[in-house]
């Protein structure tokens, strides 16, 4: 009896057992009615991990010792940040920028196969840009002459302050992390997937197997043409707006042209995670085409709107600066 009773019970735990891995796997990826793999949600890409590599670590993947000391400099960053002296902030002085109430980077390194990156690009091997001489030239040339951009005119203001794309490359393609704002909704019908984009609250709308617009309609974000191989989407895009060459941002800053072609693939993983995988080419300002690699995460809540010129009082603050020196 005893002897009858252990076997069921062993029987009992194998078949438990057994069926563990099978339970961890029987995720299915959701397809929407007319048959294409479901990517919709709302997602989020923030990350500490930067765009290029820094010189601190010269591998792509980090050891977990590593990824937790870059966390960690990160998590100090935002104390030191809230930390303001005592006293009345000087008037025409450094009254300082965000304190990290308004920042959403992310707190924890890019996590890709369950590896932690040092860095978004994995080809080439060093992480970094292969941007030609004359390229590296106009990049820092275009970089310096946005930082000391003449304040006169709201039409020479740089697209992020005048509102009409985000910050860096938030928008895309390739869409990439910035300080905050780090947030993409997709939406999907027969023909076409929209991803909104939180900063700026721009819309890209992907045309799956259209034709490409005639050579002279440069949309901000390009002209974005998809088509689906098994349950990637594949997204080309090029004929970007002439504007949108430098792409600036704290966390990275990128060269592109009008005739830039990134090709962008969303692989949905799980539930909660789309792996995003991205290439840029062009041989105007490129050694080579270069690439990267980056999860996305479902956020938690809504998108709600970015209101930026819509209730922003620094275009006339910066305009009555410029008159203010004429008058001088």
């Amino acid at each position: 009896m005893v002897i009858a009773m252990n076997k069921t019970v062993y029987y009992s735990i194998f078949l438990l057992l057994w069926a563990l891995p099978v339970g961890a796997q029987d995720w299915q990826h959701p397809q929407m009615a007319w048959g294409e793999p479901d990517l919709q949600g709302t997602w989020t890409n923030a990350t500490i991990t930067l765009l290029e590599r820094p010189d601190e670590f010269p591998n792509l993947v980090l050891t977990e010792d590593e990824a937790r000391a870059m966390e960690g400099v990160t998590a100090q960053m935002f104390v030191e940040n809230d930390n303001v002296s005592e006293g009345d902030l000087v008037a025409g002085e450094n009254v300082g920028g965000y304190n990290s109430f308004w920042m959403d980077p992310g707190t924890r390194a890019a996590r890709v196969n369950g590896e932690p990156r040092s860095s978004i690009v994995v080809e080439p091997e060093d992480g970094q840009i292969p941007y030609n001489l004359w390229s590296k030239i106009r990049k820092y040339w275009e970089l310096y002459t946005t930082v000391f951009r003449k304040s006169d005119n709201p039409e020479e203001q740089a697209l992020g302050v005048r509102c009409m794309v985000g910050f860096g490359s938030s928008g895309g393609p390739p869409m990439l992390p910035v300080l905050y704002n780090n947030n993409y909704q997709i939406v999907q019908s027969p023909g076409v997937v929209m991803i909104l984009v939180e900063m700026n609250h721009n819309v890209r709308t992907i045309r799956i197997d259209g034709e490409p617009l005639p050579p002279q309609i440069r949309p901000w974000l390009g002209d974005s043409i998809g088509h689906w191989e098994g349950n990637t989407l594949v997204v080309e895009t090029s004929q970007f707006h002439m504007q949108q060459s430098l792409r600036a941002a704290i966390k990275h800053q990128v060269l592109m042209t009008p005739d830039s072609k990134v090709v962008e693939r969303f692989t949905r993983l799980g539930e909660r995670e789309v792996l995003y995988e991205f290439s840029v080419e062009d041989d105007e300002i490129y050694s080579d085409i270069w690439r990267g690699q980056m999860p996305m995460y479902a956020a938690e809540g809504q998108i709600y709107e970015y209101a930026c010129h819509e209730g922003n009082y620094s275009m006339p603050g910066i305009l009555a600066g410029a008159r203010r020196e004429e008058n001088e």
